[in-house]
């Protein structure tokens, strides 16, 4: 009797004990929590930055004129508002909360409207955040600093006199050599079916940016952009974003470009795994241009090496993890059609933690930009080493002739000098 009823208290016994277990599971599983999240992404879809003289699409073909931000690109832009929405929700409030998110544009029509469209995606204005029934939109602060004084979000970063001179010897590099005798003839073409003066590897983008836009907007392209020429034009447009941050010396190119950005989002990630605050800053964003998401993606070598899409977004998360540690999460969401991919930082698990993260990424962390962005002259050389010479002559000089006036004085007569004539009384 006593057998069976041990027998059947078994079963309930594994049942409470895969309770408890599953509760542990699921603590652990809970205690994983997101701390801090910085989003980096391109503005929407624009129309063209310029035009070239044979173009049949003059300026006036677009409502807003050059470089500035369409209807197309505000939809991607709120549509992009709404997934990250759908992604934090349970992280961020509901409801719009300033303690919570900070966002940074470059001071451009196009990044500042991008911001706006996405903003209305992520916080759609609650009851007590409606100011008109007939709108469904709030007013959320942007922040920007003039053009010439972004030293973190506008690449590539000038005045660098040492980055000008690596892409000077960029363009002596064998790649770059022989991609110009390969397509020689092709941009010999190019610059006269356009009415350009030169085409280049590094100018010829702005061809293709025209052509594409118009392209996506349903207009007509001339009788020379067959399908191949227009792939090639691609090919050549990714090549020159590879100059611009890669093919030659890409870790020193990032210590002086992409770094700086890179570094800021650690700084502000160090800072978070070190608060203790209840309310904290949670989200940083940032709108900018493909050329802002190259130069990060190249100082963490996770490039791809084509064009970043229009309102493509760089996500990198912050996690204190069930042990107290802390990881660091990064994704790419090139796709609207598609969930964020995961990136992976070379030499590091996807989830990987922030020391690890921080020692692998140091090379591209510069600790004096401003220093290293100088190029030592030859000539300065020179003459600093001519100058300390003289210098060190004298010095020398001066001891010597030290020495030997202490030498006389050390010589004299104790009772000092007494000067005797041999002719007797001097007389005037």
């Amino acid at each position: 009797m006593t057998a069976a009823v041990t027998s059947a208290s078994r079963p309930v016994s594994k049942v409470i004990l895969l309770f408890f277990l599953s509760l542990g599971g699921a603590a652990r599983t809970k205690a994983r929590e997101l701390q801090m999240v910085t989003l980096l992404y391109r503005h929407g879809d624009r129309s063209p930055i310029k035009g070239f003289p044979t173009d049949i699409h003059s300026e006036s073909a677009w409502p807003q004129g050059f470089g500035q931000l369409t209807q197309v690109g505000m939809k991607q832009h709120w549509d992009l508002g709404q997934s990250l929405r759908s992604r934090y929700h349970g992280f961020l409030n509901e409801s719009y909360d300033r303690t919570e998110i900070y966002v940074r544009s470059t001071d451009s029509d196009r990044t500042l409207m991008s911001a706006e469209s996405n903003l209305a995606g992520l916080y759609p204005p609650g009851e007590s955040q409606t100011f008109n029934v007939n709108i469904s939109w709030q007013p959320i602060p942007i922040h920007t600093v003039p053009e010439s004084e972004d030293q973190l979000l506008k690449f590539p970063l000038l005045p660098c006199p040492r980055y000008q001179q690596l892409q000077e010897e960029t363009r002596q590099s064998a790649e770059y050599v022989n991609k110009t005798k390969e397509n020689l003839s092709f941009l010999e073409m190019v610059a006269n079916a356009t009415g350009m003066k030169e085409v280049s590897l590094e100018s010829i983008w702005s061809v293709y940016d025209t052509l594409f836009c118009e392209k996506q907007h349903n207009m007509s392209m001339p009788l020379w952009v067959t399908s191949e020429v227009f792939k090639r034009l691609e090919d050549l447009k990714n090549f020159s974003f590879r100059f611009l941050f890669g093919i030659y010396q890409p870790v020193e190119k990032s210590r002086l470009q992409g770094g700086l950005l890179l570094n800021q989002i650690l700084k502000n990630f160090t800072e978070a795994a070190k608060s203790t605050e209840k309310q904290r800053l949670k989200v940083i964003m940032y709108s900018a241009h493909d050329t802002t998401v190259v130069a990060l993606q190249t100082a963490l070598d996770v490039y791809n090496g084509v064009q970043t899409p229009y309102a493509a977004c760089h996500i990198m998360e912050l996690y204190r993890e069930d042990s107290g540690n802390f990881s660091v999460e990064m994704y790419f969401r090139n796709d609207s059609a598609k969930d964020p991919f995961p990136l992976t930082l070379p030499g590091c698990p996807s989830s990987c933690p922030l020391p690890e993260f921080l020692r692998l990424t140091r090379a591209v962390i510069s600790e004096d930009r401003e220093h290293e962005c100088q190029i030592p002259s030859s000539t300065q050389d020179t003459e600093v080493i001519v100058g300390l010479a003289i210098c060190g002559f004298f010095l020398l000089l001066l001891i010597v002739l030290l020495l030997v006036v202490l030498y006389r004085l050390q010589s004299k007569p104790n009772g000092g000098y007494h000067h005797v004539s041999d002719e007797g009384d001097e007389h005037p």
